[in-house]
């Protein structure tokens, strides 16, 4: 198990912006040498992408944990089914938080949540494909996930360019009372600007850190160009809407 929870997660706590990489890798060694160029760099958080989980399972999650034993875990699992034993599952090889679908059936996020709470893991719920994407960060929030995940899909973004998920954003933090994070093909101007809007997880992954197209490292100086993203983003202020319930 993690030595870093960050079960009890909300607006309350959250008072400094996080910067979360995503490592949507296909191998564990190197998404082990990408996390940690990416902590030197100064990420808070860790997230074990879809590409790793499919590529390397509960052995990528159990490598990371074990190299960074007290760096927050996220593990993107995009539950659909089975709630509950893939929540288990990944906490007792490290995870701190785990994600679950919106479209999942409604008895599968109540277990995804069921285990967030009796294992202590944080449970992040994901609107993407969602027809109404404000109204299901609102019904995510009503079963109990920790962490809205606002998600504008890679497939549905290279079918309509310009789609992006700052668009709705704001209505999605003035919908809910949690912690929000935006996610998909955000620009570093873009990922910066999210605490000011009010969603101050902020997410760097393709095409900053990783190739969108190859999920292998993206080319360039990957540590100065995150270092300087991770430098303003925690120089970013957090601006929660005023009403919210902190």
């Amino acid at each position: 198990m993690s030595g870093s929870s960050i079960a009890g997660i909300s607006r309350g706590t959250l008072t400094e912006p996080v910067v979360q990489v995503s490592l949507d890798l296909m191998s564990t060694e190197t998404a082990l040498a990408t996390a940690a160029v990416a902590l030197e760099a100064g990420a808070d958080w860790l997230e074990v992408g879809t590409p790793l989980v499919l590529a390397e399972g509960l052995h990528g999650v159990r490598a990371l944990r074990r190299e960074h034993p007290d760096v927050p875990l996220i593990v993107d699992l995009k539950t659909m089914d089975g709630g509950y034993m893939e929540a288990e599952m990944m906490a007792d090889a490290g995870a701190d938080a785990v994600i679950v679908m919106g479209r999942a059936h409604d008895a599968t996020i109540e277990r995804v949540c069921e285990a967030g709470r009796e294992l202590g893991i944080v449970v992040m719920g994901d609107n993407l494909g969602a027809e109404d994407m404000v109204a299901e960060a609102a019904r995510l929030e009503a079963f109990g996930v920790d962490i809205v995940v606002h998600h504008v899909g890679y497939d549905h973004r290279r079918k309509h360019p310009g789609l992006s998920p700052m668009t709705e954003l704001s209505a999605i933090v003035a919908a809910t009372t949690i912690p929000v994070q935006a996610v998909g093909g955000l620009s570093i101007e873009q990922a910066v600007g999210c605490p000011s809007l009010g969603a101050p997880i902020v997410v760097f992954g393709a095409p900053l850190a990783i190739d969108g197209d190859s999920f292998t490292v993206a080319d360039g100086d990957l540590a100065r160009v995150l270092g300087e993203a991770c430098a303003r983003v925690h120089a970013s202020p957090i601006a929660y809407p005023v009403t919210a319930d902190r």
